[in-house]
């Protein structure tokens, strides 16, 4: 009877298995057509928003990335919810070292305390209205994510075409020292970018590399519908699926956060992550949570199954086969999408063994704290740089308590 279920589970997993191993594939293609695609000619005039709280790993260097980029015209606008945030500190630090005759201009606001949202979506509401008269195009990102320098001009340029609503990257976590977590976090974050790809209608904004034209973001009026939401990316995402509007994965825009982690901080985020998607996309939640609870009962139930079978003597062939093809589809689709994304991260850590061997062997890993995450997001709260929430609904956020609270 026990191998009659897992043959069951084991055919599931399987097929969801090859249909992973295609998407992997299509997004390997798609990143390979577009790294041939020279982008267009078009860099309007454009307003950087940068929401901070606190210092991140690399700060100074993720700030002076965003000074040196490689557009002509355009602004940064730092917001923060008080005047003694370190991060202005920092921010000011890194505006002193550059050392250009030319470069953005730059400005600070202070958006004061979020009462009834999340603290990131409060401050890009109360900058929104301080955009320079001549911008048409508001750029969104995070103080975590290191742009390369070409980041906006490449983010920027699809906007050309009437037909895209928005233009997005991704983050790819890059560890700088090591260990287990921080591989695992890179491993686990993986798998969501390469979600993105050709179909337009169904890729999603990040908002650490989003740009959109100013008019839209008018017309959509996200800034109304950002009131009392926690989410600045879903809330933007499904605004733009409900007009029809297309939003280009731009692979140029794949964006490496520096920084290790520890088991307990990547527990933290990558359960936040799924508790604001159940909030704000159920079905996306629903998946994750059938998916990867039916990989956890074939792979690990089955490493059980054979274990057991060898100890009491029995044949375990057979399970022990379909394992190793679960197995090697996953760590196929694992290496190829880091290759792939290698190709636009140029940071040699990208290239290291210890990178190679977690996206190749931690996947399952990867796999099974999904499904922690999926069952954990039974509670709608959540602890956000120092903010305590709860998440009632997509436009209803309650502030719990804060760091000085």
């Amino acid at each position: 009877m026990i191998l009659v279920v897992f043959y069951l589970f084991a055919a599931i997993s399987l097929w969801l298995g090859v249909q992973s191993l295609r998407s992997g594939i299509r997004f390997v293609r798609y990143l390979q057509d577009e790294s041939k695609r020279d982008p267009p000619d078009f860099t309007p005039f454009a307003t950087v928003f940068v929401p901070c709280r606190g210092v991140d790993d690399g700060l100074k260097e993720n700030i002076s990335a965003l000074f040196e980029q490689d557009y002509p015209e355009f602004e940064i606008i730092f917001i923060a919810d008080h005047a003694a945030d370190p991060a202005l500190a920092e921010i000011d630090q890194a505006r002193r070292a550059f050392q250009k005759q030319t470069g953005p201009l730059v400005s600070t606001i202070i958006a004061g305390a979020a009462t009834d949202s999340g603290q990131k979506v409060h401050n890009l509401r109360a900058a929104i209205g301080k955009a320079h008269p001549l911008s048409t195009i508001f750029v969104f990102t995070d103080t975590d994510a290191r742009t390369p320098r070409f980041w906006l001009r490449a983010l920027v340029s699809p906007l050309q075409e009437e037909t895209i609503g928005a233009a997005t990257g991704y983050r790819w976590f890059v560890p700088v020292n090591g260990g287990l977590a921080a591989y695992l976090q890179s491993v686990w974050n993986a798998s969501i970018a390469s979600a993105l790809g050709k179909d337009r209608h169904k890729n999603f904004c990040w908002g650490g590399s989003t740009a959109i034209r100013r008019d839209t973001f008018q017309t959509l009026q996200i800034g109304d519908r950002w009131r009392g939401t926690l989410s600045d990316d879903f809330t933007l995402s499904r605004s733009l699926h409900e007009a029809n509007l297309e939003i280009k994965f731009v692979p140029h825009c794949l964006t490496p956060s520096f920084e290790d982690s520890s088991l307990g901080e990547l527990f933290e985020f990558t359960t936040r992550q799924i508790k604001i998607t159940r909030v704000y996309a159920p079905p996306l939640w629903r998946a994750v949570l059938i998916g990867s609870s039916i990989f956890a009962i074939a792979f690990f139930g089955g490493l059980a199954l054979v274990l057991a079978r060898a100890l009491m003597g029995l044949s375990f062939l057979t399970p022990l086969v379909i394992l190793a093809l679960m197995f090697v589809m996953g760590a196929m689709k694992s290496h190829l999408r880091l290759r792939a994304v290698a190709r636009f991260i140029s940071d040699k850590r990208m290239r290291r063994p210890a990178m190679t061997l977690a996206h190749v062997l931690l996947w399952p890993m990867a796999s099974l704290l999904f499904l922690y995450n999926a069952l954990a997001a039974v509670s709608r709260r959540i602890e956000w740089r120092g903010i305590g929430y709860e998440l009632k609904s997509p436009a209803e956020t309650v502030i719990l308590s804060t760091e000085t609270d």
